[in-house]
């Protein structure tokens, strides 16, 4: 008889060590896919801000007037280059797409512009890169999910809870950044434009 329950004893601890380490690992596993998935956007985003200063050069060529438009851009650029946090990028991310639409917009004003062949393969490359970015940012946002329903769910939220893991961050669109941009190129600038054609 006690070898029966010695045995018993024994697949128990077993069961709960395989449960343990299963868990466990499934919690990793979420946890390094919401890193892996980050590092792709991350990647993306890069790409296009190493992009930038190449588009604005060629708008310079046709625009040159359109100073604090440029300069917008290149300071959302900034902002995402020095963003540490998460939301910080996504914030820069936010700021850098609004700008490149009044960019893009310029090419209404300026049909040379509009024909010019750089300019044409910069606004496809950033806006491939733009849908990309939005690809990429669901995958992530799904990881991030996964992630927090399984630290919440039991059994699951006692591993996760004494591996000390926190809820992550979406990457999304803050409230006050989800209103239509109004593009007005010919108040754009105000004095600018008529301190450069005196």
């Amino acid at each position: 008889m006690n070898i029966v329950v010695g045995f018993i004893f024994i697949l128990v601890i077993i069961g709960l060590v395989s449960w343990f380490f299963t868990i466990y690992n499934g919690l990793i596993q979420v946890r390094e896919n919401i890193k892996k998935s980050w590092a792709n956007i991350d990647v993306l985003l890069m790409q296009r801000s190493d992009e930038i200063p190449k588009l604005i050069k060629t708008v310079k060529a046709f625009a040159k007037h359109e100073k604090k438009m440029f300069d917008s851009v290149m300071s959302a650029r900034e902002k995402y280059l020095g963003a540490g946090t998460l939301a910080e990028k996504a914030d820069a991310d936010n700021q850098i797409t609004n700008a490149l639409k009044s960019v893009f917009a310029l090419s209404e004003s300026y049909p040379e512009l509009r024909s010019n062949e750089n300019f044409l393969q910069f606004q496809n490359r950033i806006s491939g890169l733009e849908n990309e970015i939005a690809d990429r940012r669901e995958l992530y946002n799904e990881s991030v999910y996964n992630h927090n329903i399984r630290i919440q769910s039991l059994p699951d939220v006692i591993i996760a809870n004494a591996m000390a893991l926190k809820q992550e961050e979406m990457f999304e669109v803050p409230e006050s950044k989800k209103d239509d941009i109004s593009i007005d190129l010919d108040d754009l600038y105000g004095d600018d434009i008529s301190d450069s054609e005196e």
